[in-house]
């Protein structure tokens, strides 16, 4: 349910998301660590990705959804919205 309430709020702000995300050395790596590798973020990468997010949310407000209490639970709902491909790497 939380997915289809997130997706079309991630999807109108993709491009801008897409072309701010460029300017950060590897967040986008970072982010979709998990979905490539089947290996959870550690607590420092979580850390750099809200440090990340923090500064994308000035630009795409949405993402204020994932600075909130408990926010980095949606970030595995953030990194399959957000995934490029069109079929995921088998692990």
């Amino acid at each position: 349910m939380l997915k289809r309430i997130l997706r079309p709020m991630l999807e109108r702000y993709r491009d801008l998301f897409y072309e701010e995300a460029d300017t950060m050395r590897g967040f986008m790596a970072l982010l979709m660590k998990p979905r490539n590798t089947g290996i959870p973020w550690t607590q420092e990468e979580t850390r750099r990705l809200k440090l990340h997010i923090r500064r994308l949310a000035r630009y795409v407000p949405v993402l204020m959804i994932f600075l909130l209490p408990f926010g980095s639970l949606l970030l595995p709902a953030m990194a399959e919205v957000l995934d490029r491909r069109r079929n995921r790497r088998p692990l």
